[in-house]
């Protein structure tokens, strides 16, 4: 094959790229729930709003995923602050913002996960394609070096070279850039999606 040594190291980073972007899609996709996410946390706003807790505990629990484990450990919360007696408002308001916080922390790392590899592929697939680049232009530039007429078979050779190994650079590095990022946006409209909810809580409370 033409292409050098750099090309099985950039099909390589490839093939990571579309595994861990399919990993990912699959995981961020269960931690959207079952149904609209949007009618979900709507329903959220108005159950809370009205202090139906039960109700929105029933509704979380059907819904299901991330966004939703977060609210309903929040929620169970609300419960127990609000039939304590031991503390004033003003500190069941904070152990409740504890809580929103804590359960957000436990369950975005599972989001996150593998979101770096993708990163850093970005980065060092650009930099192996480049690498590839001035190897096949150095293996160019030695044909030109020749005695006499080039040798055009082995800059022909150079030249193939160094563009396969932009293309593959390019291409691998593109899509961990769109894939990390598409992820990214996604994990943190769910983490608006839980503070939304955080905060019609503290408001109700």
């Amino acid at each position: 094959y033409k292409g050098g040594f750099i090309v099985p190291i950039l099909l390589t980073l490839l093939i990571l790229v579309l595994t861990f972007s399919i990993e990912r899609f699959i995981t961020i996709r269960a931690a959207n729930g079952k149904g609209n996410m949007s009618k979900h946390m709507r329903n959220m706003q108005v159950l809370i709003s009205t202090s139906r807790i039960d109700e929105a505990i029933e509704a979380c629990n059907t819904q299901g995923g991330t966004v939703s484990n977060v609210i309903v450990s929040v929620l169970h919360k609300y419960q127990e602050l609000a039939k304590s007696k031991n503390m004033d408002k003003e500190q069941k308001v904070l152990k409740l913002q504890l809580e929103l916080e804590d359960s957000t922390e436990l369950e975005l790392p599972m989001l996150e996960k593998n979101l770096t590899i993708l990163a850093t592929i970005a980065s060092i697939s650009t930099l192996m394609g480049l690498l590839g680049t001035v190897l096949g232009m150095i293996r160019s530039f030695a044909a030109l070096a020749h005695a006499g007429a080039p040798d055009s078979v082995a800059l022909a050779t150079g030249i193939s070279e160094a563009l396969i190994n932009t293309a593959f650079g390019i291409t691998g590095s593109t899509l961990a850039i769109i894939m990390y990022n598409y992820f990214s946006s996604t994990i943190d409209g769910y983490t608006f999606k839980i503070d939304e909810a955080g905060f019609s809580l503290t408001q109700t409370f």
